[in-house]
């Protein structure tokens, strides 16, 4: 049986129309690659191949992105969930699934979470987390799956390192996988996340 991987990307939270609408004008595109759908994300099933099943649903308006939203289109998923499955948010994602996990029960238990440069309740740049703020406690989270990774790069430009060390603080029994040269994680492939799915 194949194991499956659910992958939630990120997206982007402002304070009004009007700073998503600046950020829309002064966004910089260097190529027409800037539109293709590639990245890690895409890759990801051709690198662990045919023992895994990688789906990587589109969240709803990725880039006014609002919680509840997302919560609603998360949970028609769900019911297609095997138990076991390992769980993948980055960013943005990964924020959404620490938020969901602490304040949800899921019927069938995942196997794993992997949280890859997710920021923590802070802001960057224009945006602000608003409904996507997560509880004072991640308790529920940690209850609810033993196995949690975080990926941060140290120089990640849009979530600071400081972030992951909140993490931390909230979930002492995760793992952190800490880089020097990543950035923000958009790379075309991610190895060591390959590395470690196979590993669970």
């Amino acid at each position: 049986m194949k194991r499956q991987i659910i992958v939630i990307g990120g997206g982007g939270v402002f304070a009004s129309r009007k700073k998503l609408v600046a950020y829309l004008k002064g966004k910089k595109v260097k190529s027409i690659d800037y539109f293709r759908k590639e990245g890690w994300k895409n890759s990801l099933q051709e690198k662990l191949g045919i023992k895994f099943d990688v789906i990587s649903p589109e969240m709803p308006n990725r880039f006014d992105a609002r919680y509840k939203e997302w919560k609603i289109w998360f949970e028609k998923l769900l019911p297609f969930v095997k138990r076991g499955a390992i769980f993948i948010g980055h960013s943005l994602g990964g924020m959404f699934l620490a938020k969901y996990l602490s304040e949800n029960t899921m019927r069938k238990k995942p196997g794993a979470v992997v949280i890859v440069a997710a920021p923590y309740n802070g802001s960057t740049n224009n945006e602000v987390f608003k409904d996507f703020k997560l509880p004072r406690s991640l308790a529920r989270f940690s209850r609810q799956c033993k196995r949690v990774y975080f990926f941060q790069s140290k120089d990640d430009p849009l979530v600071p390192f400081e972030e992951v060390n909140k993490y931390r603080r909230e979930l002492p029994g995760a793992e952190l996988k800490i880089f020097s040269k990543k950035q923000h994680f958009n790379q075309s492939t991610f190895p060591e996340l390959v590395w470690l799915i196979k590993s669970i």
